[in-house]
């Protein structure tokens, strides 16, 4: 029998019969009438963080300020209990990581604190292809030192509008750079860099090297220790699943422990005389010296019943998973969509070693209106300019048929023309 999209089906449903982490599908709140494909923006809600939630509040309730020393866990010990937790799914000591503040606020804690610039030497390397946020940050703290950004803010370019090139990011590190500040994985293609390479390309130069891991941690191990990155900061609400404004993490490596943090607030102090109400800081000797202000308990409850499902799951596994998950999408794209009159086409890295979560569907001239056509057949995606369709399957809670079923809903909505329903112009999010 000649294979066709349709016969995929039977494909799919063979995959998730023998799918081991299909029991995690249970622990979710799924939408229902949907095919939820936008986890690599934010995760559905998992019930351990709902039950968490509910559980700080009624401690809120019955305890009051006693909570934060006879919570379960205790308040006060929540943020760096959360971060040794999560150190796992880094590869990193459970003292380099705490979670903290959001993400953009935690990328300004650590440059202004590893950012040392000098006359010879006050260019921060970044990438054209990065988030804006960090840009519009790093363009801060380069004028905040005294610099011109448009001088002292390098941009290393992208030979094809979607991918990065290590050897030139690597042939940018001049004698004039000062620090290195990369993104883990590229948030329109899904390229994952060569961290390892990188990092330790900028130590033989003598150059302080950060990721922003926003769009990689809770779906690809990482072993930031090992590699001897420096810093590193995500958020938890994409992959991690803690909810929408979720605190964020962030990484310090062993060896920087003890630095005075640039930004400092009291929740940095030394733990065990934070109360005592010092006037001159004294740091943490852990992470922990880089958070600024109290945490968000209700948020901070919901990522640690979050991080409880993930590491049940185990990175390693979500992996495997979620490269099966894209290669199966990719597949579909390749044999059933990529000819007249489909025209779309995969901007992400086929190699497994070079992608993250999430698929970088292309359609040269109705990307928009496709991606507003699926959202109206209950596929949820998301759009990022100019062309790019995010598909983005969750090893924890989506299956290989909803894969299937994406394709089909693709192939449906050209051969239907359903995309001319809709407005060319774009909503304020997308």
């Amino acid at each position: 029998m000649k294979k066709t999209l349709e016969s995929e089906k039977i494909f799919a449903a063979e995959m998730d019969e023998r799918d081991s982490l299909a029991f995690f599908r249970t622990r979710f709140s799924l939408i229902p009438g949907s095919i939820y494909m936008d986890g690599n923006s934010l995760g559905l809600c998992p019930k351990d963080s709902e039950e968490a939630v509910e559980r700080s509040i009624e401690e809120w309730k019955t305890l009051g300020i006693r909570g934060w020393m006879e919570g379960n866990p205790p308040w006060f010990e929540m943020a760096e209990r959360t971060g040794s937790d999560a150190a796992a799914l880094v590869g990193a000591n459970p003292d380099e990581v705490v979670l903290s503040g959001t993400t953009t606020v935690n990328l300004h804690a650590l440059v202004s604190t590893f950012y040392e610039p000098a006359p010879e030497r006050n260019v921060i390397l970044a990438d054209q292809l990065n988030f804006p946020s960090d840009l519009y940050a790093l363009r801060s703290q380069v004028a905040i030192r005294g610099y011109d950004p448009d001088r002292s803010l390098r941009l290393v370019g992208s030979p094809d509008g979607r991918s990065l090139d290590e050897d030139e990011i690597i042939r940018a590190m001049s004698p004039d750079v000062s620090m290195v500040l990369l993104p883990s994985v590229l948030y329109r293609s899904g390229q994952l860099l060569d961290i390892k390479r990188l990092t330790e390309a900028a130590h033989e130069r003598n150059i302080i090297i950060g990721f922003d891991c926003a769009h990689s941690v809770g779906a690809i191990p990482h072993r930031l220790s090992e590699w001897g990155v420096d810093f590193a900061f995500w958020c938890s609400y994409k992959y991690m699943n803690s909810g929408p404004g979720s605190p964020a993490f962030l990484y310090v490596n062993r060896r920087h422990f003890g630095k005075m943090p640039a930004l400092a607030g009291w929740f940095g102090y030394e733990k065990a005389r934070q109360f005592d109400m010092n006037l001159e800081f004294v740091p943490a000797g852990t992470a922990g010296a880089w958070q600024i202000s109290s945490p968000s308990i209700l948020g901070s409850a919901a990522a640690g019943g979050a991080l409880k499902v993930t590491l049940e799951a185990g990175i390693d596994r979500i992996r495997a998973k979620s490269l099966e998950l894209t290669s199966f999408f990719m597949r579909l794209v390749d044999e059933y969509l990529s000819g007249e009159p489909y025209n779309f086409r995969i901007g992400t890295p086929r190699e497994p070693e070079r992608r993250g979560g999430h698929v970088a569907l292309e359609h040269p001239t109705e990307a928009l209106r496709i991606n507003e056509a699926l959202i109206a057949r209950g596929v949820i995606p998301d759009f990022r300019p100019p062309k790019v369709i995010r598909i983005a399957p969750i090893a924890l809670y989506n299956t290989f048929t909803e894969v299937w079923q994406v394709a089909m809903h693709l192939k449906g909505i050209i051969d239907n023309r359903e995309y001319e329903m809709f407005s060319k112009v774009r909503k304020a999010v997308s």
